[in-house]
C-alpha cells in the first residue's frame, strides 16, 4: 500500500506523506517507503530539489502509537534507530536542497523531520509541537540536536518540556522556520521556492549545507580550513565555471548540479 506519494516534475521531486486519516502518522512500512524515496532523490541526477509535505490537514503527527503498543510491533529502540534515524541521516546528507512544506500540524517526530530539512516553510495555520513530554518520552529524530541550534537552549528546553503549540507565525519569529505563507498562496509559494532552488548551482548548495553542518561543531580555525577545502571543490565544478562565464557574457546561466 502506498503510504507515501513520490512525484517528479521539472527537476523537483515531491514526497508526500499519505495517511491523511491518521494525520500522516508514521509506522514501519511508511518509514521504509520514506527512506526508499529519499534514496531515489539522492541517486537521480534529474532531481535537483526535494519537497516534503503531507496529504490532508496534517504534515505529520509523528509516530503511530498504535504500532508502539502492538505486541507484535517493533520495539521502541528499533522505531528510533531503524525508522527515524535513517530518515534524518538521509535528509541531512542529501546533496540537493530539501524543503519542508508544512501544510498542517507537525508533531513529535513529524516536527523534527521538518526542522531537519534545509528550508522550512509553513502554512500560516500550521503548528509545531514537541509532543514527547506528554507521554514521558524525549525528543528523537534529531530534535535534541536541531531545536536548540535554531531557537537557543532555554527556549528549546521549555518548548519541549511544556509541549507548547508553536504557531507558524511564532516559529518564523523565533527562527525555528524560514517563513510562513498565507493559506491561499502556500502551494504556489512552495513551488516557486522549489523551482528557484532547482535552477541554482545545486552542487555548490550541497557544499554550503556541508559547511554549515560542520560549522556547528568546529572551532573557527577548523572551520576556516573546511571553507578552504570546500571552496576549492566548488571552484573546480562545472557550475562555477558556467556561473562565471554567464556573468561575463551577461546571460542567464544553465547549471547542472555538477
Amino acid at each position: 500500500m502506498a503510504y507515501t506519494i513520490f512525484t517528479v516534475q521539472d527537476g523537483v521531486a515531491t514526497l508526500t506523506f499519505n495517511r491523511p486519516e491518521k494525520y500522516n502518522s508514521i509506522h514501519r512500512e511508511m518509514a521504509l517507503q520514506i527512506q526508499a524515496h529519499l534514496d531515489t532523490a539522492q541517486e537521480e541526477d534529474s532531481i535537483r530539489a526535494l519537497v516534503i509535505t503531507g496529504e490532508g490537514k496534517a504534515f505529520c503527527a509523528g509516530q503511530d502509537l498504535a504500532e508502539v503498543v502492538d505486541p507484535d510491533g517493533p520495539p521502541l529502540k528499533d522505531i528510533v534507530t531503524k525508522h527515524y534515524n535513517p530518515i534524518i541521516r538521509k535528509i541531512t546528507s542529501l546533496k540537493k536542497p530539501v524543503i519542508a512544506a508544512v501544510n498542517g500540524v507537525a508533531a513529535g517526530a513529524g516536527a523534527n523531520i521538518a526542522l531537519n530539512c534545509d528550508i522550512v516553510v509553513a502554512k500560516k495555520s500550521a503548528i509545531f509541537i514537541q509532543a514527547f513530554s506528554k507521554i514521558g518520552l524525549i525528543p528523537d529524530s534529531g530534535g535534541t540536536y536541531i531545536l536548540p541550534r535554531l531557537v537557543g537552549y532555554q527556549k528549546a528546553l521549555a518548548i519541549t518540556m511544556l509541549g507548547d503549540k508553536i504557531s507558524a507565525v511564532e516559529a518564523e519569529r523565533m527562527g525555528m522556520i524560514y517563513q510562513f505563507l498565507e493559506e491561499e498562496s502556500f502551494e504556489e509559494g512552495v513551488q516557486a521556492l522549489a523551482q528557484k532552488l532547482a535552477q541554482m548551482p545545486t552542487y555548490g548548495l550541497a557544499l554550503t549545507k556541508q559547511a554549515y553542518q560542520l560549522g556547528a561543531q568546529n572551532t573557527l580555525e577548523q572551520q576556516l580550513l573546511v571553507e578552504g577545502h570546500l571552496q576549492t571543490l566548488a571552484g573546480q565544478s562545472y557550475d562555477y565555471n558556467e556561473g562565471v562565464q554567464a556573468f561575463l557574457e551577461k546571460r542567464k546561466p544553465s547549471f547542472k548540479g555538477k
